[in-house]
């Protein structure tokens, strides 16, 4: 059985790290290379950057901080927002990420997808999806930054970034993000019922009870932020407390 994961996430605006409460009322939290230095020392499995406003601002993914982050970060780490173009890849890869994930970019060119996959391993592209309930009982897809419905079907856009190449989904609930009230357990089991490649839930952490959880509903990785950055849950504690749930984790 492999190890599950546990991954802070940083989301990033103009060289700040930033957090919210669904998508809105963002306060200042941090520098990234600081805080992921900190994260790598205290035991996280990964790390994910988003550059939360790329998309929406329509500019180039940061690519110095990536590279400084790679200086000070001894942990695996993805790089998202503005990776519009598969030399946005090499570059991104090359600045010292070992994953890239597409989100905006990858609905309106899926081929996105499998260019990089081919280009670089299915290992290095994560596919996130920001998704919101509708009143089909289904999720739809949203995009720059959750700003946008695509009217897309959240779990059937899953499954057609896994057969484009793919090696990881990254599901976003935008109406648990924030609420510390749990992760959207519902949609991990609807992903995981037809997903084959590693499914990260992200979205709705507040207590240690909701990572086992979504850990035993099909998730490979939980990913969280403010209960990271503002210090309400220790991650080796947290690790601790999922094996002795019989989660296997590494410690």
């Amino acid at each position: 059985m492999l190890a599950k994961r546990i991954i802070p996430c940083l989301d990033v605006d103009h060289g700040r790290v930033v957090k919210g409460k669904q998508f809105a009322n963002i306060k200042d939290v941090d520098d990234p290379v600081k805080l992921g230095k900190r994260y790598s020392e205290l035991g996280a499995d990964e790390l994910v950057f988003y550059d939360i406003t790329a998309s929406s601002d329509e500019r180039d993914i940061f690519i110095h901080t990536v590279e400084d982050i790679a200086k000070e970060v001894s942990i695996p780490f993805t790089i998202g927002g503005g990776i519009r173009t598969v030399e946005d890849f090499r570059k991104v890869l090359l600045a010292g990420a070992d994953k890239v994930s597409v989100n905006s970019s990858a609905v309106t060119n899926p081929s996105i997808i499998s260019d990089g996959a081919k280009r670089f391993g299915s290992q290095c592209v994560v596919l996130s999806i920001d998704a919101k309930r509708n009143d089909k009982n289904s999720w739809d897809v949203y995009v720059k930054g959750g700003r946008e419905n695509t009217y897309i079907d959240a779990v059937e856009w899953a499954k057609k970034g896994e057969d484009l190449g793919a090696g990881e989904i990254c599901i976003n609930s935008i109406d648990t993000d924030g609420v510390k009230n749990g992760f959207d357990l519902e949609l991990i089991e609807k992903l995981n019922s037809i997903l084959s490649i590693p499914i990260i839930a992200s979205g709705g952490a507040g207590r240690m009870e909701h990572f086992l959880e979504v850990l035993k509903s099909g998730a490979d990785a939980a990913l969280a932020a403010s209960v990271f950055h503002f210090g309400e849950i220790d991650i080796m504690e947290l690790k601790e407390y999922l094996k002795d749930n019989s989660i296997e984790m590494r410690l």
